[in-house]
């Protein structure tokens, strides 16, 4: 029998899913957002995935609310009228509560988690002038009046190739999943390395199964030394098939004291990644740990139960809308005002949205040492720092 990743099946259909929609229509670039009274309780619709039989769903959509709401209570001089709005999870629901909620009187949305009913959402309030800050970080819903929160796959390859270059490491190999999250992994890296000033020297997948890796590792391999790569950048997560090429490339004579492993996916969770030994030594980024540690410590002192990793991002939503609205000013919520370019606070790090709907965020550089977590290029504080 054939083994195949359960996490990378999953992935595909709702990456496929999410660009078969975005093809079928995307948000009007209207350029603008609704006018506000600043001296009025600024009325925010929140679109959480509430409703769907999912039970994994529900978890997600009381934390994320959660997370609102004490962003919320951290807000000086300025009033929030949090209204919550559940998608179950659905495209078609998605819309419905995103035409409701601009009935009810919001000034932008916040959410949904998914990229379908993010963009379902969007198109469904483009004509009114709302913008809808996602949840998602799927970029290929991004742009008109829907941003995304998530973290991207550009924003961590820019910030890995351009640490790795800075310290030399210029030849690059890029082995990714062959789905279409893998391919747009691969694209982000490859734009990454070439904006640092790197080469991409050889690329290379394989089938998404154990004995598609199992056979694709000696050309891998091979591919790897005969190119001269200095660096190896994975796309794969922990999930799917990164521990066994985190075993076999080695085996496979491509040794990570002499090439440096990189990895597009966050290779502390879960932590048993971190015991891996082919990863020993390896590099991945996240948000400031010390930062990420506090929040997740005020988020169980409030409500008695473990921060969803999404939560920071309903937080991270209103802080920016809070601080906009603070500001005092009628048109806070349009395009111009969400992605000024000093950006905001997060409870990650400091975060910006682009023009195209995508986001920058500070990142952390991190080395896995005798199965630790250790920051070796610290997230910067500021846009402008290193780092970006």
């Amino acid at each position: 029998m054939i083994a195949v990743f359960r996490a990378a099946r999953k992935r595909l259909a709702l990456v496929v899913a999410a660009l078969a929609l975005v093809a079928a229509c995307q948000p009007v670039n209207l350029g603008g957002g609704p006018s506000i009274n600043a001296g009025r309780p600024v009325p925010v619709a929140l679109l959480v995935p509430g409703g769907s039989a999912e039970a994994g769903d529900q978890v997600v959509a009381r934390s994320l609310e959660n997370a609102a709401r004490l962003a919320i209570s951290d807000l000086q001089g300025v009033q929030i009228d949090l209204r919550v709005y559940n998608t179950a999870g659905r495209p078609d629901q998605a819309a419905a509560v995103a035409k409701q909620a601009a009935a009810d009187g919001a000034k932008i949305i916040l959410g949904p988690l998914y990229a379908q009913n993010a963009n379902a959402a969007g198109v469904a309030v483009a004509s009114r002038g709302i913008n809808v800050l996602s949840f998602s970080n799927n970029t290929q819903i991004a742009g008109g009046n829907v941003f995304v929160l998530g973290p991207t796959f550009d924003n961590t390859a820019n910030r890995l190739a351009s640490y790795a270059v800075a310290q030399g490491r210029r030849d690059f190999m890029v082995i990714h999943d062959p789905d279409l999250a893998g391919q747009a992994g691969r694209s982000a890296i490859e734009r990454a390395v070439a904006r640092s000033g790197g080469r991409v020297a050889a690329t290379g997948t394989y089938e998404l199964s154990q004995n598609g890796v199992v056979q694709a590792i000696p050309e891998l391999a091979a591919k790897a030394r005969s190119s001269g790569s200095s660096a190896v950048f994975l796309t794969a997560a922990p999930a799917g098939a990164l521990p066994l090429l985190a075993q076999l490339l080695p085996e496979n004579r491509v040794d990570p004291e002499t090439v440096q492993f990189l990895g597009l996916t966050r290779w502390d969770i879960p932590p048993s990644t971190l015991a891996l030994p082919g990863l020993q030594g390896g590099w991945f980024a996240l948000p400031d740990p010390n930062l990420t540690a506090q929040f997740e410590s005020r988020y169980f002192a409030a409500y008695g139960e473990p921060a969803h990793p999404a939560a920071g991002l309903a937080y991270d939503g209103i802080a920016a809308i809070g601080a906009l609205a603070g500001q005092g000013k009628s048109d806070a919520l349009t395009v111009g005002a969400l992605t000024q370019p000093s950006g905001f606070a997060g409870v990650n790090g400091v975060f910006r949205l682009r023009a195209d709907g995508t986001n920058e965020r500070a990142l952390a550089v991190a080395e896995i040492q005798n199965n630790q977590v250790i920051v070796i290029d610290p997230a910067p504080r500021s846009f402008g720092a290193a780092g970006f």
